[in-house]
């Protein structure tokens, strides 16, 4: 595993800030498509939408995969693999995600209130859908915070400075 996440073939899709902030947005998009159509496919009992999820699946494991390649698998490999700068900087991540995802928690109990309060929607419609797209968004928001946080690598003549 170790390996495979630094290995730098892939790295021109990664190399630069923009590149992956493209990938991390990219994994976003495809990520709330395949909740919504999931979540579509629940509430309106459609079943087609199955093969929506599906089509997004390869193009999702390909922005999970850049994603993983410009951490070097600071979220996927195993704590004796990492280093101890490492090791700090998948700490701060991690807490970086788990209070974004915390406000992000509270902004979903705040709109299913605000819904069954203010717009007499039945709150156990919304909740399902809504309770899988905060787990989905709790799983993966390390993943994107350590992807925005990836700093560039150093240049030749930065390493000789």
């Amino acid at each position: 595993m170790f390996a495979i996440m630094n290995d730098r073939t892939a790295a021109p899709l990664y190399a630069t800030a923009a590149r992956r902030r493209a990938a991390v947005a990219a994994h976003v998009a495809l990520t709330a498509a395949t909740v919504a159509a999931g979540a579509g496919m629940y509430v309106t009992d459609t079943p087609w939408l199955a093969y929506v999820m599906l089509a997004l699946v390869a193009p999702w494991c390909l922005a999970t995969g850049v994603i993983n390649g410009a951490t070097r698998g600071l979220l996927e490999l195993r704590t004796h693999a990492l280093d101890e700068r490492q090791l700090a900087e998948r700490d701060r991540v991690r807490a970086q995600a788990h209070r974004l995802t915390t406000y992000l928690l509270a902004a979903a109990v705040v709109c299913i209130a605000a819904g069954k309060w203010f717009g007499h929607v039945q709150a156990g419609t919304l909740l399902v859908p809504v309770l899988v797209a905060v787990f989905v968004a709790h799983w993966l928001m390390p993943m994107w915070v350590a992807g925005l946080a990836v700093r560039d690598e150093p240049t030749e003549e930065q390493e000789e400075l």
